[in-house]
């Protein structure tokens, strides 16, 4: 992944087919003051609402999208999907649904998920033109949802899993990550290769990659190697760069991981 420009939004851009615009936004060239300084684009937090509404104006417009085509969902670390398959010119009854991925073929719709530490996982079927946006933290990683935005790409819309391309974006890593048994036996409890994943910490305590497990779990679901692609950036090192809830113990913004098919709906 790369780091770009588009207008003032500076993001990280993977490597993904033609035919989708799709990226990983830090912190920066937004209108939020301290301690969501300041391309918050986050609605759950303390910050303004009207700055968030700014925020994701700003991103939207500069990669050719409107602030009432920007689309995220109530994330409830859980493993449930929005389906988005037919038109839908009124885009803000989905704001309130709790669930933490978005699928959709519907060409300019700017679909996003929010992090500061979980992990952003974006899909896009260039043959099909389908595009997934999911979140990922420990409990939706141990949920599987990324298997979950696969086979939803496969079963709804006739995806081959030779042409999904996935890639997962900026998060907390192992470095800074420390979990305890209840994570661990949640993953034990889903079949998940914890030690693939996980180095012992200690008593009790493990420090968890959780890029390294969502990459296994797209592996698993039958994805090969080269179809996936994972950023090396650590949100809660690069205080630069990123917010990080854990680092900011809580009060700070949110980072998103986007795509959208182009075209006009």
């Amino acid at each position: 992944m790369e780091m770009q420009k588009a207008g003032k939004i500076q993001y990280l851009k993977p490597r993904l087919a033609a035919g989708a615009v799709a990226g990983f936004t830090t912190r920066h060239e937004g209108v939020s003051r301290p301690p969501y300084n300041s391309l918050n684009l986050g609605s759950n937090t303390l910050d303004s609402s009207h700055n968030v509404e700014g925020n994701r104006s700003l991103l939207a417009r500069s990669l050719g999208a409107t602030l009432d085509r920007f689309l995220t969902v109530s994330q409830v670390h859980g493993t449930d999907l929005l389906v988005i398959d037919a038109p839908n010119p009124e885009l803000s009854h989905f704001l309130k649904l709790e669930c933490d991925g978005i699928v959709t073929n519907q060409p300019g719709i700017m679909i996003a998920v929010c992090v500061a530490d979980c992990v952003p996982v974006l899909l896009h079927d260039p043959v099909q033109k389908v595009v997934a946006a999911l979140h990922a933290g420990w409990q939706g990683t141990a949920g599987n949802i990324a298997a979950k935005g696969v086979e939803a790409l496969v079963n709804l819309f006739g995806c081959a899993k030779k042409d999904i391309r996935a890639a997962i974006g900026p998060h907390i890593g192992a470095c800074c990550y420390e979990v305890d048994a209840p994570v661990r036996d949640a993953f034990k409890q889903a079949g998940m290769a914890w030690d693939l994943c996980a180095t012992a910490q200690g008593e009790g305590k493990w420090m968890l990659d959780l890029g390294k497990a969502n990459r296994q779990l797209l592996l698993d679901a039958g994805l090969a190697a080269d179809q996936v692609q994972v950023s090396e950036h650590c949100v809660s090192c690069n205080q630069e760069l990123f917010f990080s809830y854990r680092r900011d113990e809580g009060d700070t913004g949110r980072q998103v991981g986007f795509i959208m098919l182009e075209g006009e709906q």
